[in-house]
């Protein structure tokens, strides 16, 4: 079906009307997919995460840091990255295959995900017994990472990194401890990137207004809803068949076939999804913005290991976080916002909320194998 041309502008409530119209199919559908045993989503997730078996062999501990390293926060679970292992070195190459031509036309979120998969491999290098030696992407197109091997280090970041999750739900309300917060404030960051804590009342209902505008704009914007269709998984049988993209239930929204997804997301007014944005960010204890003094492929990388560092220690003192990243996104809003927010002359580069919730299902990832140059 082509979305621009079913782009029908429904509310929830025409949305139930259609499910109980096509009741037989949609619903006969999600039965059979949730109860077949060959479609086992859970098992799939959960060997997705698993570490992998302890070996002494030089290829396969490379092999397994690079699992660390695929585990790793990125744009709309794209997963833009290969791998290509060289003698003691792993290079992280980007897979601009994977981009999302709309949302980040210059590759800056794409390459903050390279960043993300390079925090997860050092710290797991670390923890295995390697230092590393990074080279950044100044005059290459690629990260590269030498190993020698040293001391194993361990650390709650590592521990971390197979029970780290964007959870896209609503949170309790309750405040972050002080000294939970203290810790996250201290955390080291990389050369050129700070982050700014959101925590009063008054700046998040300002941050609020500036995610608010920049649903308004993207849902308008046929092309952005047509991309973000693209990425969507409806359904477990299209989560397994790719191991890739946002699937519904990891969002809390119910298993469809994609046809009857597309209508709803296709039809979706962008006061709906501001709406529920919102409710998002008002349920959660706070908010910071990861944001940088330049703005080129290597202060990208360090943004997205300063971003998965607190990703990682948030999960080890069982802190949700998601991101809110429209007012980036939206080209015209970014230097308002970084104005908003005071940030003077860093520019923003990821918004992050964060708080207490209940855990949701976890997303899935390619296998080494297939990332792998």
């Amino acid at each position: 079906m082509n979305t621009n041309q079913s782009r029908l502008k429904l509310s929830r409530r025409d949305f139930l009307k259609i499910l109980g119209v096509a009741g037989g199919t949609a619903a006969g559908g999600y039965v059979l997919s949730e109860y077949t045993p060959w479609l086992d989503y859970e098992k799939q997730a959960e060997d997705t995460w698993m570490a992998p078996e302890q070996n002494s062999n030089a290829s396969m501990q490379l092999r397994t840091l690079v699992h660390y390293a695929t585990l790793a926060a990125n744009g709309h679970n794209t997963q833009p990255w290969k791998f290509a292992l060289k003698e003691n070195a792993i290079e992280i190459h980007p897979d601009y295959s994977r981009q999302l031509a709309v949302v980040d036309p210059n590759h800056r979120e794409l390459w903050i995900s390279l960043g993300c998969a390079l925090e997860n491999l050092v710290i797991a290098a670390q923890s295995k017994g390697f230092t590393t030696e990074v080279t950044y992407p100044n005059a290459t197109d690629y990260i590269n990472i030498r190993l020698k091997s040293d001391t194993r280090l361990s650390s709650p970041l590592f521990d971390a990194i197979p029970l780290r999750q964007n959870t896209r739900s609503e949170y309790d309300g309750q405040l972050v401890k002080s000294v939970d917060l203290d810790q996250l404030q201290a955390l080291p960051l990389e050369p050129g990137v700070v982050l700014q804590f959101i925590t009063n009342h008054t700046d998040l209902e300002t941050t609020l207004e500036y995610v608010n505008q920049g649903n308004l704009r993207q849902y308008a914007d046929t092309k952005f809803v047509d991309e973000l269709i693209q990425s969507l998984r409806f359904n477990k049988k299209e989560a397994l068949a790719s191991l890739d993209g946002l699937y519904t239930r990891c969002s809390g929204n119910p298993e469809v076939p994609r046809w009857l997804g597309q209508i709803f997301v296709a039809g979706t007014k962008p006061q709906q999804q501001a709406d529920v944005d919102a409710k998002k960010l008002r349920s959660s204890a706070g908010a910071f913005v990861v944001a940088s003094e330049s703005d080129d492929k290597s202060t990208w990388v360090r943004a997205g290991q300063v971003y998965q560092r607190m990703a990682l220690k948030m999960t080890a003192l069982n802190i949700k976080s998601a991101f809110l990243n429209q007012p980036i996104e939206v080209a015209a809003l970014r230097s308002q916002f970084q104005g908003a927010l005071g940030l003077a002359a860093y520019q923003p580069q990821l918004l992050i909320r964060f708080g207490y919730a209940d855990p949701m299902p976890r997303s899935l990832r390619r296998a080494v194998e297939q990332v792998l140059m």
